[in-house]
């Protein structure tokens, strides 16, 4: 992956348009090779901008997923506290209740909280404690409480938020909003990889173009000349 910023992206595809319009007003600029002439220069940008706006829109896609899965997996703890609350006065065995207040600790982790405000789209920062459960994880525990609480005859709450029927459809509401983040985070990779490609590949890429036009157009009017000191002043940034 490219570590350039995503402006840094941005401003190579602006400044492609820029200096193919630079170029289009040279009378003598007429290349020899077909990359760089300025009906493929255009194409070059048309497809390099598309590229930009699909990353926008994959981005944009996995946010909403990110938010969309905070939402979804709020009020877990206190369902879990629900949960150990009840089991805690319908006579269980010692071993048992153990066994499930292991896995909500497990689910809840420390209460420990960051007061680092989220920025839109983005996770909350992790808290210093010794609990960093990703979210599939926390998923993946729930489910192995309710499998608990399946076998157990005794758990029979009358409250609606907490019946298995219902904690089977949130837990399968929390798998859902993980695999979502999942699949929207993959698309974006793919989406970064095209990006990447046509802005860095090398000789076809617009970086490597940009260096053509540049070393034609010192060819043209040299290197101490006007038309040369205009377009090398339109900087494009190589991905590191």
């Amino acid at each position: 992956m490219s570590s350039t910023s995503e402006v840094g992206h941005a401003k190579n595809v602006a400044n492609l348009q820029k200096i193919i319009q630079q170029v289009s007003t040279y009378s003598l600029y007429n290349p020899p090779i077909a990359d760089i002439t300025v009906a493929s220069l255009q194409t070059l940008y048309t497809d390099a901008n598309a590229k930009l706006t699909d990353v926008g829109d994959k981005r944009n896609a996995n946010k909403n997923t990110i938010v969309a899965r905070q939402t979804a997996f709020k009020n877990l703890s206190s369902t879990c506290t629900s949960i150990i609350n009840l089991l805690e006065i319908v006579g269980l065995p010692q071993g048992t209740l153990d066994q499930a207040r292991s896995l909500v600790r497990t689910i809840q982790g420390s209460s420990g909280k960051s007061n680092t405000p989220v920025e839109d789209g983005k996770e909350a920062p992790k808290s210093s404690s010794t609990s960093r459960q990703s979210f599939s994880s926390k998923a993946e525990n729930f489910g192995l409480l309710l499998q608990m609480l399946s076998a157990l005859p005794a758990y029979t709450p009358n409250e609606d938020s907490i019946k298995l029927q219902n904690l089977n459809s949130y837990h399968e509401s929390l798998r859902a909003a993980t695999l979502l983040v999942d699949q929207t985070e993959s698309e974006l990779n793919t989406k970064i990889i095209e990006r990447d490609r046509i802005l860095y590949t090398e000789e076809t890429g617009v970086y490597a173009i940009s260096l053509k036009i540049k070393k034609y157009v010192k060819s043209l009017y040299g290197a101490t000349s006007p038309e040369y000191t205009t377009v090398s002043a339109i900087e494009f940034t190589n991905r590191k």
